[in-house]
């Protein structure tokens, strides 16, 4: 009879197992707040499947901010899960100043005014903290208020007011959102408030830093610059959500780390029917260009107050698998939310049950460009899954330092199980953004002989293999000096 020591061992080891085999490709970034911000809830949100989580800094302030990654940190050590933490920097969100009437009226047809200034008692007078704001309006210019409440076009300007017909009218109040479509603002995409956070979250030591309102790759290199300046390794995101952003994707793309599909702000830039196109769009090119790609906003929405989604927000989440996203993030639904694990569950649910159409196709979802500028490493990891593949390995085996190799297996979107198994805590982090990729933190030398006796162990103990069973390693350029990228085949001891 087993010892109950040993029955508490294989019992581990079956949870283990399942934990692995059942691992989710698509990764889920869920936003911290209220709802979420405690030790027992991140905790609860890691087992529900979130890889990453998300502080907006937006909402609430550093003090905040500082406890919720402690308890990220605790809870992430207390299950021995790779979480990632991504600091939204907030950019340069336009907001309506103090309006004379809270809330006001906008009746379609009738004209408003914006004037100079930051507060007003007069019901047909609107005031924008954004200063600049009159000096940039024209005449024709597109306004649009509270994410697409009330609709404004401008029809005439003097020096210190521009008048506009309401097209749109609605129910708006102070401090709420103002977007220009299609204006050229002087503001820069990062600020000065923004800078000092970003420099804070490097002091915090997070994973991701992401820009809003980005519309050109210079912004994003700005970005890049100072994390550099501040010894960082963060990955930096770009946020499409400007029209902008759009007419200059390539560039943008190729300039960030990884991108986000923020379809908040930019379903009220763009027509709101051109937005599932746009997202399909962005994936497409960042699938392209080797790039992660977050679909963001509203994917759950109704799970803010009740237990299950829509038929619609269900479809929205699988859409967005099935097109290429790497990952998909809650917003409120996690942040302020009366649901927040449930959320988290649904979400892991879709992709395990989306997920399925993905198994044995020979490489990519169909229907996706292949990467640009292929080289030793692209080939080599791509050889990896197809011998994997003919030999039936049981996992393939990223050994790595640097997590390219990782990056370039996870955008190859086989369904092959994968491990990244690094030194690295930077790297190890990091792979809790990467598609079908399990991080695997290792405290030995990063030698081979060393890494193949790791991985037999690994392999029985989390994924079922037994003795005999094939297991394909590829150790990248900085684990073997001299040589490329090179591919083991080993068989479990």
């Amino acid at each position: 009879m087993n010892s109950a020591a040993e029955l508490v061992l294989t019992t581990e080891v079956e949870l283990n197992q399942k934990s692995f085999l059942q691992k989710t490709r698509t990764k889920t970034v869920a936003t911290v707040g209220p709802a979420s911000s405690s030790r027992e809830k991140l905790t609860q949100l890691i087992s529900a499947g979130v890889d990453v989580f998300r502080l907006n800094m937006a909402h609430g302030g550093r003090p905040d901010h500082e406890a919720a990654i402690g308890n990220i940190r605790w809870a992430s050590e207390q299950t021995q899960s790779p979480v990632g933490i991504l600091v939204d920097l907030a950019g340069p969100k336009i907001r309506l100043g103090e309006l004379g009437s809270n809330p006001l009226n906008l009746e379609t047809g009738k004209q408003v005014t914006f004037i100079r200034g930051t507060e007003t008692d007069q019901p047909n007078e609107l005031v924008c903290l954004y200063l600049p704001l009159i000096d940039e309006l024209s005449v024709g210019d597109e306004i649009v208020l509270a994410d697409g409440i009330a609709r404004l076009q401008a029809i005439s300007r003097t020096a210190d007011a521009v008048t506009c017909k309401i097209v749109d009218g609605g129910l708006i109040r102070s401090r709420q959102g103002v977007n220009l479509p299609g204006t050229n603002l002087s503001i820069p995409a990062l600020g000065e408030v923004d800078r000092e956070n970003a420099i804070w979250a490097v002091r915090q030591g997070v994973d991701f830093v992401s820009l809003s309102f980005v519309r050109n790759a210079r912004e994003v290199n700005d970005l890049k610059n100072l994390l550099t300046k501040q010894n960082s390794h963060a990955i930096t995101i770009a946020k499409i959500e400007k029209r902008e952003a759009l007419d200059n994707l390539d560039s943008i793309i190729q300039a960030a780390d990884a991108i986000m599909v923020a379809r908040g702000d930019l379903g009220v830039e763009i027509d709101i029917e051109k937005t599932p196109l746009a997202q399909k769009r962005i994936i497409r090119t960042c699938l392209h260009h080797r790039k992660p790609v977050i679909v963001a906003t509203q994917m759950l929405e109704s799970m803010h107050q009740t237990k299950r989604p829509t038929r619609a927000e269900v479809s929205d989440v699988a859409n967005a698998i099935l097109d290429g996203a790497d990952a998909c993030m809650l917003s409120g639904e996690t942040a302020i939310g009366e649901y927040p694990v449930e959320a988290a569950t649904m979400m892991q649910k879709i992709m395990i049950e989306t997920e399925q159409m993905f198994q044995g196709r020979s490489s990519k979802i169909t229907g996706h460009d292949q990467p640009t500028g292929w080289g030793v490493s692209d080939a080599v990891v791509y050889g990896s899954a197809q011998i994997a593949r003919r030999i039936e390995a049981k996992i393939v085996v990223i050994a790595t330092t640097c997590g390219e190799a990782a990056l370039m297996k996870s955008k190859q979107r086989d369904f092959i199980p994968t491990i990244c198994v690094t030194d690295s805590p930077q790297v190890y982090r990091r792979m809790s953004l990467y598609w079908g990729v399990v991080p695997v933190m290792v405290s030995e030398d990063m030698q081979a002989d060393k890494i193949v006796s790791f991985v037999d162990t690994w392999a029985k103990t989390n994924a079922g293999a037994v003795s005999g069973d094939p297991i394909v390693i590829v150790c990248d350029t900085e684990l073997l000096k001299g040589v490329h990228d090179t591919v083991m085949v080993t068989r479990v001891s």
